[in-house]
This record gives C-alpha cells, sequence and structure tokens, in this order.
C-alpha cells in the first residue's frame, strides 16, 4: 500500500494513523476530518470543558511528526471502490484516491423533532455553546436521563441553573441497564436539585421550551438534548459496503461489500459494528475505550497481519459525584447478582452466565471493576455466592 486514508479525525482516527506508523507503514497517509478543529478527546467535553477547566482537551499525538496530512473542515461525502483493491474517496472539496481505507467518522447525535433551538454535545463547538448558558438561575431543560444527560445535569446544577430532566422511559439509564437498575439512580437527582420527570414523551422543541406529547408544556431558557446517536455511514449510500446500522466488519474490523470481505477498507469507533467472538454476536460500541484501542488491530488487519479485536467493552461515567464504570455485556446473561446495597453508597452489579462472568456496572467501587474486568477477559469460571458478598473481592470470588 502506498496511500492510505483515514476518514475521521476523532480518537479513533488518530489513533489509526498512529498504529499504522507504529507498525510500519512508511507510504501517504491523509486524515480527512469534518471538524475544523485539531483532533481533541470527547469524554471531557461533558465534563472538564462544560465545567470550565478547559477549552481544548487536546490528544497528546502530533500528526505532523507522524507525516500525517490533515484536510480538517472537510468531509467524506462518499465512496467509490475499485474491483479488487482500493477506490476513491469522496470529499467536501474534492476526490481522494486509496489503496486502503480506514472508516472512522464517527457517529451524530439524534435530534428532537421541532423549530425551537435545541443543543447537542458531540463537538468542541457544542459543548463551548453549551458552556454560555449554564449561568445561575437558568431554565435548563435535558431531554434524555442517559450517560450525558446525567452528566450535563450534574454540572448545570453545580452552576446554579433550576434544571429539569425529561426522560420517556419509566427510569433513568432503562435502555442501558433496564429499569430495575436505573430506578436506583433516580434519587441522585433529587439529591443534587435536579428535577426528574420520567414517563414523560416530548413532542417537539419550541421556541420557548419543550412540548409535551400529553399536550402539557416544560419551559426553558436552554434546551440540551441527549437521546442517543446514530453511526455517521449515511454517506456511504451506494458505495456496496455493507452497513446496517454502522459499518458491518469481521472480528479483525475490516469491512464487507456484498458480503465479500475488503481487506483494503477498515472500520473503527462508533461507526463500526463489529463481530465479536467473545460474545457471538455483532457489536456496536459507541464508548471512548473502543475508539483509543480498536485501531491497532484496524492498522495490523489493514497491514495484512489480520487478528481478532476481542477486547471487553468499557466506559465510565462521572455523574452526581459518583464514578459509575461498566465492563462486558449483559444482553442475554442469565442472571444478575448484586454486591452491596445502594443505600451505602457503593455498589456493584455483576451478570452472569452460569459461572461465566459477562458484565459488571460498579458505583464507587473502582477495584470491583478492575478485577472483574480481568476476569471477563480470562474468562475464569465464577463462584455466584462468593460473588454476591461484597466484601470478597472479586479475584477470590473465581470458582475451583
Amino acid at each position: 500500500m502506498d496511500r492510505v486514508i483515514v476518514a475521521g479525525g476523532g480518537l479513533a482516527g488518530v489513533r489509526a494513523a498512529e498504529a499504522l506508523r507504529r507498525q510500519g507503514y512508511e507510504g501517504g497517509l491523509t486524515m480527512v476530518g469534518a471538524e475544523r478543529h485539531r483532533p481533541y478527546d470527547r469524554p471531557p467535553l461533558t465534563k472538564a470543558v462544560l465545567k470550565g477547566e478547559t477549552d481544548f482537551p487536546a490528544l497528546d499525538t502530533d500528526l505532523a511528526a507522524l507525516d500525517v496530512r490533515v484536510l480538517a473542515g472537510e468531509r467524506a461525502t462518499g465512496l467509490r471502490l475499485a474491483a479488487g483493491r482500493g477506490g476513491t474517496l469522496a470529499t467536501t472539496t474534492g476526490d481522494l484516491d486509496f489503496d486502503g481505507l480506514v472508516i472512522a467518522t464517527g457517529a451524530t447525535p439524534v435530534r428532537m423533532p421541532g423549530d425551537g433551538p435545541q443543543h447537542v454535545i458531540r463537538t468542541l463547538d457544542d459543548a463551548l455553546e453549551v458552556r454560555e448558558g449554564l449561568v445561575p438561575g437558568a431554565r435548563v431543560v435535558i431531554v434524555g436521563a442517559g450517560w450525558i444527560g446525567a452528566e450535563v445535569a450534574t454540572t448545570a446544577a453545580r452552576n446554579g441553573c433550576a434544571v429539569t430532566v425529561v426522560e420517556a422511559a419509566d427510569a433513568p439509564l432503562a435502555g442501558a441497564l433496564g429499569a430495575e437498575l436505573g430506578a436506583l439512580t433516580a434519587p441522585w437527582y433529587a439529591e443534587a436539585g435536579v428535577e426528574l420527570r420520567t414517563g414523560v414523551k416530548v413532542a417537539s422543541v419550541e421556541r420557548d421550551g419543550l412540548a409535551l406529547a400529553d399536550g402539557g408544556h416544560v419551559p426553558a431558557d436552554l434546551v440540551i438534548t441527549g437521546v442517543g446517536v446514530r453511526p455517521e455511514v449515511a454517506w456511504l449510500d451506494g458505495s456496496g459496503l455493507d452497513v446496517e446500522r454502522g459499518v458491518l466488519t469481521d472480528a479483525s474490523l475490516r469491512a464487507s461489500a456484498d458480503g465479500a470481505v475488503r481487506p483494503d477498507v477498515v472500520a473503527v469507533g462508533d461507526c463500526a459494528a463489529w463481530w465479536s467472538r467473545r460474545y457471538g454476536r455483532r457489536l456496536l460500541v459507541e464508548h471512548w475505550d473502543t475508539a483509543l484501542n480498536a485501531p491497532e488491530t484496524a492498522a495490523a488487519t489493514l497491514l495484512g497481519r489480520a487478528e481478532p479485536y476481542d477486547a471487553v467493552p468499557y466506559f465510565w461515567s462521572e455523574q452526581f459525584g459518583r464514578f459509575v464504570q461498566y465492563a462486558g455485556h449483559h444482553a442475554g446473561a442469565e442472571r444478575m447478582i448484586r454486591r452491596g446495597d445502594p443505600a451505602d453508597g457503593a455498589w456493584a452489579v455483576a451478570w452472569i452466565t452460569g459461572d461465566r462472568l459477562e458484565a459488571i456496572l460498579t458505583v464507587d467501587r473502582p477495584r470491583d471493576l478492575v478485577q472483574a474486568k480481568r476476569v471477563i477477559a480470562a474468562g475464569t469460571p465464577v463462584d455466584p455466592v462468593l460473588l454476591g458478598d461484597p466484601g470478597i473481592p472479586v479475584r477470590q470470588a473465581v470458582g475451583s
């Protein structure tokens, strides 16, 4: 290969460029990024940036030193694959030929219907704009009590805003964790002085707030929408690549066209739906840890050293003074085991199938998370009784 293009200027794209150079690729390397900024880290957008602790969460990467040509403010708009290998990436300013392609275009936030102003937090500009509105006394309404909604509500409440969170489900985080576990986080909102309204559906965003499906109205000076994202893959329409909810890849992150593997095209990050051998299903993991680590595998695959990417999914969130972490994948697990009482502050929940630990959620129990992630990765059998005792370290709950 002599010409590799990385489509996407986020963490996954940057790490892919780094990995390619580290693994010996010496040819031309171009990164196409839709934002005008140089690449930066996204998790701080709803944390340090909103709090005013930083204006630019820079990544520790010198792309110039890696001889990467960066086309900032340029968006991928289409893809034409050549027979066999290579093709052309269409952008907002022209066409770029390649013989190797990394697709890392991320995801786009879902927006609510309506003509009123609504904000999302996906980019640095988004976060800086929202930060300007988080002033004492401002009526801030957040649509969605998920991970992002809770983090934004945390900062808005600390800034003295009058915060209301509107959630269509019956509990926060119901989509991610289920209503039973999500309900355990509901008291956190009240403690922070945030009004949480669950089971409330939004009809549209209006100029002065939210119009609700039941005819009600929630007044707002600032509306922030946090109801999820969709993989940024519409630009691949007509390309021939296999795309459903994300770019479909095999376990080595190779994309395919009409069912045939394309060894010259890999996908990583929020836009990649990769096959997990560990869980026997396709995963679309829209979290920082996957964007950080999967590019190492993608680069090796693109350079002809295909190997499976089978890391244990992981993410974390800071909300209402609590450190929440999750590792694994619990969909399809047979049972749930609790470690500790939520009333005591620090607690955890584990999911198992048979004697296999599938996933763990921890609240202010970071040691549980670290040990459980290792157990999940190794596939070591666990003793459910020992696992349910919060006084016993997870590493000592392994079965014989």
